[in-house]
């Protein structure tokens, strides 16, 4: 508890900092130095998740939290990952607070996390967790207007911005599963914690947005959530619905396989190495290919790859089908991220971002932790990659109906 009274004069102060901070850049000079700034943050965000995300749901599982307690918690902070981004991303469009918001963010993120390192029982660690994901809920949506808005008309290389985060994330990950092994799984609520530090203190380098602020009209909600970003929106939901066995259980399930937390690392990284090859070739990516057509081999890849985990066992099937992760979320990413600028009006883009972030890694996240975590313990996860497929499935064919009823396709710039 003293680590949240801390919380409030620290926010203060730096909320005051990042209001006067005059790291900004105006139109018309070089973006180098912002593109540097923003891709610092992605490696700092995504280093973060890669140790977070392999690995948080493997220390609970050490600390005797069940299968149901598990699937409880991440389907709690994936609820603030619906909730909050819209809210933050709201007030930014509102008040052009994009950039104080999130440093105070940043910071409180830090701060916050610093109780795990004191709490075991599950109900004290359900309230830190929500406490954490309400203010870590805006980061990854803000990063993605902030990139946008840098790229300008250059959207088509947004994957090499994006990149330095997958890099950043396959080191960590290897890095992580290694140091595991060598003392505990422990270990990780000290990297995430200087992590998020060293995050918050780079964060008032961040630039301040060039758009000017215009209130969303009528029109431009009418445009926001148009037929086209309905659909994207239900078929992001349902893609990272599907993924919720692989990012909930997937390193618990190759631990009942009999593998170590270095081979369990290892195919995280190569996931992360397939989705880097990806961002790399972004600009040739979407300069051949519409968007709508990488998202439907995303869905495609998608259904192969979960129905192959289902039958994996040995090392090789498994490595060969984390390849397919260049296309379930690299491709897949790209391609959302970009449609949902090309669909938002100028005024809401960063809500547009938060609202693609709260329905897909938000609500479907958490609609995907909660089922898994419901059924693990009851079928077992090779069964529910199995279903995984069937959603996968499920988003094709609306995406496929999508294309079919409004014809004409999207391109990035």
């Amino acid at each position: 508890m003293i680590v949240m009274a801390s919380a409030f004069p620290a926010t203060r102060f730096f909320l005051k900092i990042a209001i006067f901070n005059q790291m900004a850049y105006e139109p018309g000079m070089d973006m180098r130095p912002q593109k540097i700034v923003v891709s610092a943050q992605y490696v700092m965000i995504f280093g973060i998740m890669g140790v977070f995300l392999p690995y948080f749901n493997l220390y609970c599982y050490h600390i005797n939290f069940s299968g149901f307690q598990i699937g409880v918690i991440s389907a709690l902070r994936s609820l603030c990952l619906v909730v909050f981004p819209l809210i933050w991303g709201r007030i930014a469009d509102r008040y052009c607070a994009r950039r104080p918001i999130y440093i105070l963010c940043t910071v409180l993120c830090a701060v916050i996390w610093a109780a795990f390192f004191r709490v075991s029982d599950f109900r004290w660690f359900l309230f830190f967790v929500a406490a954490y994901g309400i203010f870590y809920a805006p980061l990854t949506p803000f990063m993605e207007a902030f990139t946008m808005e840098i790229l300008g008309n250059e959207k088509k290389s947004y994957g090499n911005i994006r990149v330095w985060g997958s890099i950043s994330f396959v080191l960590l990950v290897l890095i992580s599963g290694r140091l595991i092994d060598m003392y505990s799984v422990q270990i990780i609520l000290s990297l995430i914690f200087a992590g998020s530090c060293l995050q918050a203190a780079m964060s008032f380098k961040m630039p301040k947005s060039t758009a000017g602020c215009i209130h969303i009209s009528g029109g431009s909600w009418t445009k926001l959530f148009s037929g086209r970003m309905v659909i994207l929106l239900t078929c992001g939901f349902l893609m990272l619905a599907s993924h919720g066995t692989y990012y909930g259980f997937f390193s618990i399930h190759l631990e009942h396989l009999g593998y170590d937390n270095t081979f369990i690392g290892l195919t995280w990284a190569l996931a992360s190495c397939a989705e880097i090859v990806v961002m790399l070739r972004s600009v040739a990516i979407f300069r051949r290919f519409s968007i709508e057509n990488v998202l439907l081999f995303s869905f495609i890849a998608a259904i192969f790859r979960w129905s192959a985990l289902c039958f994996a066992r040995g090392p090789v099937a498994i490595l060969m089908s984390q390849v397919l992760h260049a296309a379930t979320y690299g491709a897949f990413h790209m391609a959302s991220i970009l449609y949902i600028d090309a669909l938002s009006p100028s005024e809401g883009k960063t809500f547009g971002q938060a609202a693609n972030n709260a329905l897909s890694y938000g609500l479907g996240m958490m609609a995907g932790f909660f089922f898994n975590g419901i059924f693990f313990e009851r079928i077992g996860a090779a069964n529910l990659f199995l279903i995984s497929a069937v959603i996968a499935m499920a988003g094709a064919i609306i995406l496929l109906i999508g294309k079919i009823r409004y014809g004409s396709t999207l391109h990035a710039d």
